[in-house]
This record gives C-alpha cells, sequence and structure tokens, in this order.
C-alpha cells in the first residue's frame, strides 16, 4: 500500500474544525494499518503562523513554495475564505495543484474557494448553510445544493459546514481503502459515522 500525501491549506480565520477534523481522519487510519496510508501535513501562503478562528496559533509545516506534492488537497473554510479568494497566489496555486492530485476536496466554505478558481464549473457543490447564496455567487457555473451533506463528483469532493469535513474524510477513506477502515477508524476516533450515498454528478 502506498503513502498518499494529503495537504491541507490553512490561512487565517481558517474554521478550526474544518481543518483538525479532516487532518485526524487521515492521521488516524495509521492505527489501523501500516504502513500508514496517509502522510498528513498543513500548508500555508507563507511559514509564518496562522491565526484561526477564535485565536488558535497554527503553525504551517509548509508554505506554498515548499510544499511535497500532494496526492489529495483539502480546502478548508472559515471567515477567511472571503480574503482567500481575492488572494491571486493561493488560487493561482491551488489551480495548478487541481490538474496534478488525485483528490480536491473543501470544506464548508472551501469551496467558495474552488469556485472562485473556476473548479466547481459544471459540478454539484455545497457548502455551509450560511454561505449557499455566495456560493452561487462565485461559482455560476456550479449547481448548489443544500440537501447534501456531502457531494462526490469523481476527482472533486465537497462537504457542507464545519464537521461535514469529518464525514467527507470518511467517505475518502471509504473510496480509497474500502468501507471497514473508514468503520474502524471511525470507531477508534469514538465518531458516529454512518455510510452516506455521496453520488451526485452532472451529466
Amino acid at each position: 500500500m502506498r503513502t498518499r500525501n494529503v495537504a491541507i491549506v490553512i490561512f487565517d480565520d481558517v474554521e478550526v474544525l474544518d481543518f483538525c477534523g479532516p487532518f485526524e481522519v487521515f492521521s488516524a487510519t495509521a492505527e489501523m494499518i501500516q504502513p500508514a496510508p496517509f502522510n498528513v501535513y498543513t500548508v500555508a501562503e507563507t511559514r509564518r503562523p496562522v491565526i484561526a478562528i477564535n485565536g488558535l496559533s497554527v503553525n504551517p509545516a509548509y508554505a506554498l513554495s515548499d510544499c511535497p506534492p500532494p496526492d489529495i488537497l483539502l480546502v478548508p473554510g472559515g471567515n477567511g475564505t472571503r480574503k482567500q479568494i481575492k488572494n491571486a497566489v493561493l488560487l493561482d496555486w491551488i489551480k495548478q495543484r487541481a490538474g496534478e492530485v488525485e483528490l480536491l476536496l473543501s470544506v464548508c466554505t472551501g469551496a467558495l474557494v474552488l469556485g472562485k478558481a473556476g473548479l466547481l464549473d459544471g459540478l454539484v457543490a455545497t457548502t455551509h448553510h450560511s454561505a449557499l447564496a455566495l456560493l452561487k455567487e462565485v461559482a455560476p457555473k456550479a449547481t448548489v445544493t443544500d440537501t447534501q451533506r456531502i457531494v462526490d463528483n469523481g476527482k472533486i469532493i465537497v462537504s457542507a459546514g464545519i464537521s461535514a469535513g469529518i464525514d467527507m474524510s470518511l467517505h475518502v477513506v471509504q473510496k480509497l481503502l474500502g468501507k471497514a477502515l473508514a468503520a474502524e477508524t471511525a470507531a477508534y476516533m469514538e465518531y458516529d459515522w454512518r455510510f452516506q450515498d455521496t453520488q451526485n454528478r452532472v451529466a
């Protein structure tokens, strides 16, 4: 089994559970199987500390300039996404990586960043319930839904708000490594995970 690199983008005013929940899921799989299926790390525009929502200070493992090539790239949400959708440096980096990764993921208003980068065009997407209208605005070529917690478009998978990122990450573990490992990971985390049919593609 190969170890996949999972890069999680962080930025000022990122929602804590948006990135910490998936970080825990992908990291916890190593408790069930070795070698570890995922090498999980954070990446920010620079190496300076990132101040998440409510003042949590986080030291990113890498800057955009020295980030190891990810197999999976995850963009979380939070109030900071409103600034990041105007950040050409980050948007260009994500667009470039999007063409290289196996999977591109967003949690909550991370979908705004993917949408602004044009990566949700022609796809079904969702986000935090408070940002659905804004997602329609920044991604007018996407079909925005408020009825699914997770939307799997194949390569691009998006989830609704905050805690939905945990469910989405377990879905990705299932997608890549099987339902049994996903269920074992959820049990280890003592998380009440329930399988969902997340297929929702636009023809």
